[in-house]
């Protein structure tokens, strides 16, 4: 519980005491998927008390960014800035870890909402979408924490990457299977492809910029996750059974 509690503190905003040591969840960082289920289920139950899917939409994506503290958004802005700097990766690097917010990271935070939003909207349920996008998303970072080698000796990323074990993966996916009760077998597999496929993309990517993997770069890919996710389950065809979240 402490580990579980450490890992809310910090992925949320919510009112949850004095701090948890965070340390018993850096050795439990597989406990990742849990925090998107509490955003996602929380933005989900919004989501049902609005009968009109544009507006669910958009008060499901604004609910997930607010109670996570836009952190891993913040992460895609940075992200995105260092992604589109011209020149050396040293000049990347500084772009990435900058405080100010260039054009670069501004395209990437509009594509991502843009994207996000669009896929929420026209899919099947946007309760399973956005409580999917946010699971998936957490899974991701679970992934990225055991196999993104970091590009410098401090930071959070190097610090949960350094307690983190290969055979974390495992159980961070598994706690990503529940969402079979909320999202057809078929529609989540194809999701879970579409989340990997990010995923290892954005690893490559940052390798090539960055020499490697930082907290901005792991909250990154949980915003590009979440949006391929959505839009995933949008245009994947019809299933013969329906989504429980409706």
């Amino acid at each position: 519980m402490t580990a579980l509690v450490a890992l809310l503190q910090w992925t949320t905003i919510l009112p949850l005491g004095k701090p948890a040591d965070f340390e018993q969840f850096a050795r439990r960082s597989w406990l990742y998927p849990a925090a998107g289920y509490v955003t996602g289920g929380i933005a989900a139950v919004l989501a049902l008390c609005i009968p009109q899917p544009l507006v669910a939409a958009a008060v499901a994506l604004a609910a997930a960014l607010v109670i996570s503290g836009g952190n891993h958004f913040d992460g895609l802005l940075d992200f995105g800035d260092g992604a589109m700097a011209h020149g050396s990766r040293e000049i990347r690097i500084r772009a990435l870890s900058d405080r100010a917010i260039g054009a670069g990271g501004v395209l990437a935070g509009m594509l991502a909402l843009l994207v996000s939003f669009a896929g929420l909207a026209a899919g099947p349920s946007v309760p399973a979408g956005i409580l999917a996008g946010e699971v998936l998303g957490k899974g991701a970072m679970a992934v990225l924490t055991v196999t993104g080698k970091p590009f410098k000796e401090e930071g959070i990323h190097h610090y949960l990457h350094r307690h983190a074990r290969p055979y974390f993966v495992l159980p961070a996916l598994i706690l990503c299977l529940p969402l079979a009760g909320a999202v057809p077998v078929p529609a989540l597999a194809a999701a879970f492809v579409a989340a990997a496929l990010v995923a290892l993309g954005m690893q490559l990517l940052a390798g090539r910029f960055f020499n490697g993997v930082n907290g901005d770069v792991v909250g990154a890919t949980h915003e590009l996750v979440r949006a391929a996710v959505v839009v995933v389950l949008a245009l994947v065809p019809a299933v013969p059974c329906m989504y429980v979240l409706s």
